[in-house]
């Protein structure tokens, strides 16, 4: 398992930049390699489901801000807004069945992100963690760090190729496997709560957080085996909401963004 030590600094020298991204102003950054976890539900917009396409172009618009800023981007998705695997309980389904579902829901939106990205002038990887080579390139750590390098945006599909885990693990595994400076999840909600601001108008919102007090608290951050692949690798946790245009940019910047669980 690949941890920090692995980390490649960036060779940009040979990104193109896409028109739209000339004369850009660069901002001052905190990290040079990221995982950004986008969930499926935002693909979904409002509804959560299916394809809200103005969605997803303001999702990828985010992505090249950051791509334009050199940032190495190795992207994680969920599938979410098509199946997930947990749905399992449904009678007349097996499970590890259904997570196979699932992981093909997540290589159906990264194929959506990465047209959305490279219409507009992004570089842009494809790999999957199940062998699909027609529309995918099978997962290899080192041919990943060399797309980074090159600066070209890796996403990565099909979670870890196996059932019983989620794409959150998943994004762990390959934060820790690319040695990530941090961990992005961006949801649609601003930070970290100590319970559903959505039904409770008093919750609190921390502004960091230690690994320790996400798992005794029981807080849904990311699942439990996640949380403590990023605790044991020393990758930090920033939660985030993506549906904030500016977001993504200010976290990469180090200005307040959400929630870091560290």
């Amino acid at each position: 398992m690949c941890g920090q030590a692995a980390r490649r600094m960036p060779a940009c020298s040979s990104r193109a930049v896409s028109p739209a991204a000339k004369g850009e102003a660069r901002v001052e950054l905190k990290y040079k390699r990221i995982l950004l976890k986008l969930s499926g539900e935002i693909f979904g917009g409002k509804e959560r489901r299916g394809f809200d396409y103005g969605a997803i172009n303001a999702l990828a618009a985010q992505v090249r801000d950051a791509w334009t800023q050199k940032i190495q981007i190795g992207l994680v998705v969920g599938g979410g807004n098509i199946f997930r695997g947990t749905q399992s309980g449904q009678p007349g389904i097996d499970r590890v069945a259904a997570d196979h579902m699932g992981m093909l829901a997540t290589v159906i939106n990264a194929i959506c992100m990465q047209d959305a990205l490279e219409r507009i002038g992004v570089q842009t990887r494809l790999m999957s963690a199940i062998e699909m080579r027609a529309i995918a390139e099978p997962y290899i750590k080192r041919r990943a760090d060399r797309h980074l390098e090159k600066g070209r945006v890796v996403i990565f599909a099909a979670g870890t190729g196996n059932p019983y885990f989620t794409t959150d693990t998943a994004a762990a595994l390959r934060a820790s496997e690319i040695g990530a400076d941090v961990l992005i999840k961006a949801t649609k909600v601003d930070g970290v709560y100590d319970k559903d601001p959505q039904q409770h108008a008093d919750a609190r919102r921390f502004d960091t957080l230690t690994f320790n007090e996400v798992l005794q608290r029981d807080l849904k951050v990311m699942d439990a085996t996640a949380i403590a692949f990023c605790k044991d690798n020393g990758i930090p946790i920033l939660v985030l909401n993506i549906e904030r245009p500016e977001n993504l940019v200010a976290a990469l910047a180090g200005r307040p963004a959400g929630t870091l669980v560290h």
